[in-house]
């Protein structure tokens, strides 16, 4: 007997379910290192150099450990929630997954366009007077980017949870 159209459904809700988990906590993880190890205040005062091109995939640069996972988080957390909507006992959960994630997407989308090209990416380093203000703000949205993804893995990680209980 092959699986109906309801349980192929199931076992894709269960699959972007993981998915979403998988890389919200890379994102989590990724966010809480830049800010503990300084990251930005690293890159953004690194002279351009051969070995360290000042580019978004450069030697040192987030971007690299971001760019193959990262875009995905958002859209798997929306994924989640449609494909798990029928399972009332968990869409709170993957509601509160997809905005936390589409929440910490906006605040990542603002600092790659209004913030890192001045402060990582110019061919050279500013000036202290101009790098303090933009790190400053790079920081203060980092700490929404971070406490978004933060409760985007959570509520994905309980939904996830409560789904493998309800088939265990």
């Amino acid at each position: 007997m092959g699986q109906t159209s309801s349980d192929r459904r199931d076992v894709f809700a269960d699959w972007i379910l993981s998915v979403a988990e998988f890389t919200h906590a890379h994102w989590f993880f990724g966010n809480l290192y830049e800010a503990i190890v300084k990251i930005p205040d690293r890159v953004a005062s690194s002279e351009a150099s051969r070995e360290l091109p000042r580019t978004p995939f450069g030697a040192g640069s987030p971007g690299r450990y971001y760019a193959p996972i990262a875009p995905l988080s958002a859209p798997a957390a929306v994924a989640a929630l449609v494909a798990g909507w029928k399972h009332s006992d968990n869409r709170a959960w993957l509601m509160v997954g997809a905005v936390s994630s589409a929440t910490g997407a906006a605040a990542t989308a603002y600092l790659l366009r209004s913030v890192n090209p001045k402060l990582f990416f110019s061919p050279q380093p500013l000036d202290e007077t101009q790098r303090k203000p933009l790190l400053k703000r790079w920081y203060r949205v980092h700490a929404l980017r971070l406490t978004a993804s933060a409760i985007a893995l959570a509520a994905i990680h309980q939904a996830r949870t409560i789904r493998l209980r309800s088939h265990g």
